[in-house]
């Protein structure tokens, strides 16, 4: 139910903290109603905010509107990150400010769903900004990627593990070689 111009009301009973009491106003300007802190049955100010100030408020333009505009992508942490407008189908995975993380909305796109905050997709080669569908695997909690992630480290660890033996059996090979070449010489 909408006040009536001139209802007075205490400031608890419309949720607002400070001055005691609020009436219900219209601005002389615009004809906005809103509530105004009351001093002696009357309001404090006669106008609204925006025609306090002396001008007319324009809205503010966001995305391809905005003449900051740069492609609505940039790159946060080597990820990529992609602007959606407020009319997109996965517009409800994006952040306050309209972006998405693009591994996650190729993912989204692929699945035909929204992704959910717990979901996690994982680039299978470890490159953030390489976003191919073949590259990204999605998983199921956090945990299970720390434990990819420790599967590719100790997989890699093996690999450095193999590479550390066959150097030191170069390193021999060549040391006997030497020794070869240093008595071919004497004789």
């Amino acid at each position: 139910m909408t006040p009536k111009l001139g209802q007075v009301a205490r400031a608890k009973e419309i949720g607002r903290v400070g001055s005691p009491y609020y009436i219900w106003a219209a601005c002389l300007e615009c004809g906005k109603e809103r509530w105004v802190q009351s001093r002696k049955g009357y309001p404090v100010s006669l106008r609204c905010k925006k025609c306090a100030n002396g001008r007319k408020v324009r809205p503010r333009l966001r995305g391809n509107l905005s003449r900051m505009w740069k492609g609505g992508r940039y790159k946060y942490r080597g990820y990529i990150c992609v602007y959606l407008g407020s009319t997109d189908f996965f517009y409800p995975m994006a952040n306050q400010k309209g972006y998405v993380l693009e591994h996650r909305l190729v993912m989204a796109k692929h699945l035909h769903r929204w992704l959910l905050p717990w979901e996690v997709v994982h680039h299978r080669n470890g490159i953030r900004d390489d976003n191919r569908l073949e590259n990204l695997e999605l998983i199921g909690c956090k945990g299970r990627h720390n434990t990819q992630i420790n599967k590719r480290i100790k997989k890699l660890e093996c690999t450095v593990s193999e590479q550390a033996i066959k150097i030191k059996l170069l390193e021999w090979q060549i040391k006997e070689l030497r020794q070869i070449e240093v008595s071919q010489r004497r004789y």
